[in-house]
């Protein structure tokens, strides 16, 4: 069995249109390959709709221990250089490049750090 949020990653929709389309919570694959190879009406108009300017889903991959996520994208998010889990010690974390200034985003995902390297 697929979950809903599974499902709406799968299919590249926000888990907000899954649940407002009825998207059960629970599917079965053949079910999640259906409405993928023959999308409803609404499912259609939403990839015609798509511009490309942001991801619907992202991958977050930790740069010390690879954990990943996937997550909902947010507007406030910066192109991070890396992130990583909140639990690693800042001295696991990847050097910044020379003359770079490096800024912490909090917050990213469930349980990230993003790590923004600015050469100036």
């Amino acid at each position: 069995m697929v979950t809903r949020r599974e499902a709406a990653q799968r299919l590249d929709i926000p888990l907000e249109m899954a649940v407002r389309h009825g998207l059960p919570p629970q599917l079965t694959e053949a079910a999640v390959v259906e409405l993928d190879t023959t999308p409803p009406a609404w499912l259609a108009q939403s990839r015609a709709n798509r511009t490309g300017k942001r991801p619907v889903w992202s991958d977050l991959v930790c740069a010390v221990c690879g954990f990943t996520e996937r997550a909902r994208p947010k507007k406030w998010w910066p192109k991070f250089t890396y992130v990583v889990c909140d639990d690693h010690e800042i001295e696991e974390w990847p050097k910044a490049a020379p003359g770079a200034i490096r800024a912490e985003v909090f917050g990213v995902g469930g349980r990230f750090v993003g790590l923004v390297d600015d050469v100036a």
